[in-house]
């Protein structure tokens, strides 16, 4: 697959996100009272929490789509003492800031300038260690307590999708994103053994000679019997060409084999495909750095199967709750020969992009059916209004999810991530899909409706789809109550296996007059009063 210009930007985005690296420092242990003294009722250092605190304050304060004050955000964060423990309560009264346990002041500080982070950063571990001499909750806290209270609560506050990760949740979020050493395999506990369900093709598990219905009774010489699932995928996991042995019984009752292999970067599939009356179906469960090129080698591959025989394509998007931007538009430039993928716009200088379509990929002739539903989210809802927008495919299934904004991820000294909302990303034809998300052409939120039935409908013209559509694409976002209408005109739901959006998708693929007259009904101009007394109609 060819590099496309937007490829150069120095950064990963999930959808959105973008992954900055800070300096990576060690938690230590010792405590620092309030005033900067030795303290016991808390155990990490101060001077470390404070850097981890100050960059966490300052990444939000830079990047986050609404402006923020350090004395907002800190004072909120100081707010998630008083969620871990209902007796204290932090407040600002003038230039001071009050703690109180049980309702009695047990410190008072001076408020720093509201320019001043690194002071903010310092007053909020004042008053956790403050707290903590008469909290008996808050004198247990570590290091990692401190930044997750105070972080949730200023994080929960801007908005639904920012959050904060710890140092082991965040390696998890790496590995899913970027891949981890590994051999290549799922499995589950099965009667209280370890048993393979699945062996990726072309990983060492697989070229070890894994199979799945395999039972794995052995990691490196040690047992694995009794031990979660977890604990097993920690082992399996490590460094990429490190070596690992492992024992198996061979479909669960066969003889007992030794297999060697080394570990090698593994990423989750996400894309899985079928050729059905040559139709590819593809069902993608996420966006990680291989879906694209997934679906790009699937199709590269049907293309020389099939040639003139390949139909189309369905793009199943069903419950697929996103991940990275890049690969929604890599993904979309597949089936386009040009114009806009999606546009983002934020506060910060970097937030605002364009995304645009070149020509050159295999699948830009080919007739195409996307499925959405109500858990089709952020980067599947970008693929999704790109095709709709541009006029190459028809989307069938109920409203997306809505959730139209991106997110940086920002790694923190303490090898934490901070995920923060940094901008929102609008469709081709200009709207704001956050709190929206994608109006079907065909909807089927009535699952027991005829197939054929709601072709006939598209065969003689949807005007009603039509203007709503028109009116859908202009509605702008503060207008909230025109934007819970909309989306009522085909609710919300989840449609992860329902057997009428598949008929639908194969049905219009099979008759190519069917998917060209559906297209039409995905026309971007429509006279702005049709289009309202259609929704009047509906309403």
């Amino acid at each position: 697959m060819r590099e496309l210009a937007f490829k150069a930007l120095t950064r990963w985005v999930l959808a959105g996100s973008v992954l900055v690296s800070g300096s990576c420092t060690p938690i230590g242990q010792q405590a620092v009272g309030s005033q900067g003294e030795q303290s016991a009722n808390a155990s990490f250092d101060g001077t470390e929490a404070r850097k981890v605190l100050a960059f966490g304050f300052n990444s939000i304060l830079e990047r986050h789509l609404d402006k923020a004050t350090i004395g907002s955000a800190a004072l909120e964060g100081m707010q998630g003492l008083t969620a871990l423990d209902q007796s204290v309560l932090v407040e600002r009264r003038g230039d001071l800031v009050l703690v109180k346990v049980e309702g009695t002041t047990t410190g008072s500080f001076g408020a720093p300038s509201d320019d001043d982070v690194d002071g903010w950063s310092r007053l909020v571990i004042s008053v956790a260690q403050n707290a903590a001499t008469a909290s008996p909750v808050l004198g247990k806290l570590d290091a990692e307590g401190l930044y997750e209270a105070v972080f949730d609560a200023t994080l929960a506050k801007l908005d639904t999708f920012s959050r904060y990760s710890g140092a082991e949740e965040a390696r998890k979020h790496r590995a899913s994103r970027n891949g981890f050493g590994g051999i290549g395999i799922r499995f589950e506990i099965k009667d209280d053994a370890a048993t393979v369900t699945e062996v990726m093709p072309e990983a060492p598990a697989s070229y070890a000679g894994l199979k799945v219905g395999d039972v794995i009774t052995h990691v490196d010489g040690q047992a694995i019997a009794g031990l979660e699932q977890e604990a097993i995928s920690n082992r399996l996991r490590g460094q990429i060409a490190s070596e690992l042995t492992m024992t198996v019984r061979v479909g669960g009752r066969g003889a007992i084999r030794d297999l060697a292999m080394r570990r090698a970067l593994v990423v989750p599939t996400t894309v899985t495909t079928e050729i059905r009356d040559g139709i590819v179906e593809a069902k993608v469960t996420g966006f990680n750095q291989r879906t694209a090129s997934s679906l790009a080698e699937a199709l590269r591959d049907a293309r020389g199967h099939l040639g003139k025989r390949l139909r189309g394509v369905l793009l199943d998007l069903r419950g697929n709750p996103g991940g990275l931007l890049d690969q929604a538009v890599t993904m979309a430039d597949l089936f386009m020969s040009g114009g806009r993928i999606v546009s983002t716009r934020g506060r910060h200088a970097l937030a605002s992009q364009v995304y645009d379509a070149v020509p050159g990929d295999m699948a830009e002739d080919l007739p195409l059916v996307v499925l959405v539903d109500g858990k089709s989210a952020s980067a599947s809802e970008i693929v999704a209004a790109a095709l709709q927008d541009s006029g190459r495919a028809v989307v069938i299934g109920t409203n997306s999810y809505g959730k139209g904004t991106v997110q940086t991820v920002i790694r923190l000294p303490n090898e934490g991530e901070m995920t923060l909302t940094w901008s929102r990303f609008h469709s081709p034809s200009g709207y704001a899909l956050h709190g929206l998300g994608v109006l079907p052409t065909i909807c089927t939120a009535d699952v027991d409706a005829n197939p054929r039935g709601l072709l006939t409908a598209v065969s003689t013209g949807n005007a009603t789809v039509t203007a709503n559509l028109a009116v859908w694409r202009s509605a702008a976002i503060d207008e909230t109550e025109l934007r819970s209408q909309l989306r009522s005109t085909c609710p919300s739901a989840k449609h992860a296996d329902t057997a009428i959006d598949l008929d639908l998708a194969r049905l219009l693929i099979g008759d190519p007059g069917l998917h060209a007259r559906a297209l039409s009904i995905n026309a971007p101009i429509v006279a702005a009063s049709q289009s309202s007394q259609a929704l009047s109609r509906q309403h």
